[in-house]
């Protein structure tokens, strides 16, 4: 069966590149929508529109299900694509409920795009899990263009992200949830940064937990397909460099 992933770039990869440790004999496609990265500090319509307009470019590929690989998108038009298609659409959620469940009790910081954090779907979440006392949420929209363009360790990052922190007290929270695709590529630099006792959460798992039940038939060996909106000649190049990267990351928790 053919499962469809996209994001607003290669954040997303996180999401695929777990498929395919998970997963055997699925058909995966994969598209970039590079063309328009970021949609973190889109409106909602200019996101919905985006977001649609890639789904119809998986279902004109024939997908079964499609992964909607990116938060931000999932925040601000889930609903409106399970309105307009009719195959299986799973979305990415900040595993706000993960975290607190895991360390029950203390605070979690969100670390997410600016439209994540704005967004409604995100407010629903934790009034529902009661949990306005326990998250707080800091948005950090430069990381998405830190990220396509590969800069994940250098001064220009690190300088971010020190002052990103620098108002908040670290040491009150016990767990950085990861509520962006893109931030995964850069855990070791927030390791470095971040109290040795914080622990990364991200929705990756619970995503693709919902993506094995739907039960879809597969076949003996996978089958991955990249897809770009902006064209880049050292496309392919740039994806195993972005994989490579995830591999060397996953171990950091």
């Amino acid at each position: 069966m053919k499962i469809g992933f996209f994001d607003s770039g290669f954040g997303g990869l996180s999401v695929l590149n777990e498929a395919m440790v998970r997963f055997d004999g699925y058909e995966f496609f994969y598209f970039a929508d590079s063309k328009n990265v970021p949609y973190g500090t889109k409106s909602v319509k200019e996101i919905t529109d985006l977001s649609i307009n890639a789904c119809k470019f998986l279902v004109d590929l024939g997908v079964d299900a499609i992964v909607v690989a990116c938060n931000t998108a999932t925040s601000a038009s889930i609903v409106a694509l399970r309105d307009k298609f009719s195959l299986p659409i799973i979305g990415m959620e900040p595993a706000v409920k993960l975290a607190l469940n895991t360390f029950e009790d203390q605070k979690t910081l969100l670390i997410a795009t600016p439209a994540t954090i704005n967004g409604t779907k995100l407010k629903k979440l934790i009034d529902k899990l009661n949990a306005s006392d326990f998250v707080d949420a800091l948005a950090l929209p430069k990381l998405v263009s830190f990220a396509e363009n590969e800069e994940f360790t250098t001064d220009n990052v690190k300088l971010y992200l020190q002052k990103s922190f620098k108002n908040l007290n670290l040491n009150d929270y016990s767990s950085l949830v990861l509520g962006c695709t893109h931030f995964n590529y850069f855990k070791d630099i927030l390791k470095d940064i971040l109290p040795d006792h914080i622990k990364f959460i991200d929705g990756i798992n619970g995503t693709l937990n919902m993506v094995s039940n739907l039960n879809l038939a597969s076949k003996p060996n996978n089958l991955v397909r990249y897809f770009c909106s902006k064209e880049e000649i050292q496309n392919l190049d740039k994806i195993n460099r972005l994989l490579n990267r995830l591999d060397f990351v996953k171990s950091i928790v």
